[in-house]
């Protein structure tokens, strides 16, 4: 005979429009708010543009996304004093720009879309190309992958 070990079911997130009026949102959230940070930045015009965006997405764990017209920088990285519960350890003495938060449009129903996304530097050079044309000398065909070398 096998011992199986039990394991509780995962808890439902109970929707936005579920949860009474005045409900703190945060009680039911894993902090996803706390978990990256996005910047505004210039729309690119130029290629030289959207080759800093294909720096930026030479990082780890950054992407770029387009919401209502303005482009922005995605970090995904978690803020140093968020703890284990989702609460914020520094809550008493946090920034201004986390006092500022509120709930009424943040991520809690984790169901937005972008207007345009991008995770891969190949995916901001695919964008540009489309939009300016090959480059000057430069087909209409895909760029030749680098080869591996063989051992």
């Amino acid at each position: 005979m096998t011992n199986t070990a039990m394991t509780a079911p995962p808890i439902q997130k109970p929707r936005r429009s579920a949860l009474p009026p005045g409900e703190n949102l945060c009680q039911y959230c894993t902090a996803k708010c706390c978990r990256y940070f996005a910047l505004p930045i210039d729309t690119p015009e130029t290629r030289a543009d959207f080759d800093f965006i294909r720096w930026y997405l030479l990082h780890d764990r950054a992407s770029v996304f387009v919401d209502d017209g303005t482009w922005y920088l995605l970090v995904h990285t978690t803020c140093k004093h968020l703890q284990a519960d989702h609460r914020c350890g520094i809550y008493e003495t946090r920034p201004q720009i986390c006092r500022d938060y509120t709930t009424d449009a943040c991520e809690y129903e984790d169901d937005w879309v972008y207007d345009t996304y991008f995770e891969t530097p190949e995916q901001i050079v695919e964008y540009c190309d489309a939009r300016f044309g090959p480059e000057p000398g430069q087909g209409v065909r895909s760029r030749r992958q680098t080869s591996l070398p063989l051992a």
